[in-house]
């Protein structure tokens, strides 16, 4: 089933058309799409009941807002790519480099980007939402903790990602909008193999970014049994799993967006995000 934040509504999402969910489920689950994943065991049985057989109404994507708006932590994966980490000129990493992207740079799938300096780059990246709470999960076990996935794109100011005697990959990932989710969230049993699904960026129509994830070196159920066995992951936190080669910073002459350009981020199965880049303060 694909679960969707329309205007700030909970809807199950059918084709074209969007299934209410308070409305259908006669107040049983509240609108707020952030409050539905504290339910979600229940929720996800009784949304099976309905979809496919209640009917919707036609909407915008453009009304569309990030599938877990609220979540309590999120976090994001580094180098979990070797083309990636080859074109950064970094080694492969051991264990998954794992940074956060602050709440309050999450947006939906069709949003303008304000750009703050010259040097905005992009990443597309599968994005994994926790459904149940989770300490201390096996890799064998981890499938059951994940609500579903959905197409994120970790917009990264390079700049300041890389200004002083450390990197500073957490404030230079949270610009408002760097963090794109969308267009919904699609349940694990929608998908013929989830752990290979085509993952793929364009600027202006050009693919810049194209790979599988089954390339990534710290798959999903690997991600949460390692991230789990250090913090608590609670329903609606947000897992940036990392992104194939193609980023501006690793090309020679480097590439970073300009007002004008429209970043389209796709994932098989799950569907596309649309971001239009748009003069920042200075």
């Amino acid at each position: 089933m694909r679960v969707a934040n329309l205007s700030g509504r909970t809807v199950l999402v059918d084709g074209d058309r969007a299934v209410d969910v308070h409305t259908a489920s006669a107040g049983r689950f509240g609108p707020d799409p952030a409050a539905v994943y504290a339910e979600w065991p229940a929720f996800a049985d009784w949304a099976r009941t309905v979809s496919g057989t209640a009917a919707g109404e036609a909407f915008d994507s453009r009304d569309l807002g990030a599938p877990s708006p609220a979540p309590s932590q999120v976090f994001a994966i580094g180098l979990n790519y070797r083309d990636h980490a080859a074109e950064t000129g970094l080694d492969a990493p051991d264990a998954p480099p794992t940074f956060t992207k602050f709440a309050s740079c999450l947006t939906g799938p069709d949003t303008d980007l304000a750009l703050p300096t010259d040097t905005v780059d992009w990443e597309v990246e599968l994005v994994a939402v926790i459904g149940r709470e989770a300490t201390g999960v096996a890799a064998d076990d981890a499938w059951a903790y994940v609500a579903g996935l959905t197409v994120g794109q970790d917009f990264s100011e390079r700049t300041s990602q890389m200004a002083g005697p450390a990197p500073q990959f957490s404030l230079a990932k949270s610009f408002p909008g760097f963090g794109a989710t969308g267009p919904w969230l699609v349940t694990p049993d929608e998908f013929t193999d989830r752990d290979d699904l085509a993952i793929a960026c364009e600027i202006d129509g050009e693919t810049v970014q194209s790979g599988r994830t089954a390339q990534m070196m710290f798959p999903v159920a690997e991600l949460v049994a390692h991230l789990s066995a250090v913090c608590t992951l609670r329903p609606g936190d947000l897992i940036f799993t990392g992104t194939p080669a193609g980023v501006g910073v690793g090309r020679t002459p480097q590439r970073f967006l300009v007002p004008g350009n429209v970043v389209t981020s796709r994932i098989e199965g799950i569907g596309s995000l649309v971001q239009r880049c748009v003069p920042g303060p200075r």
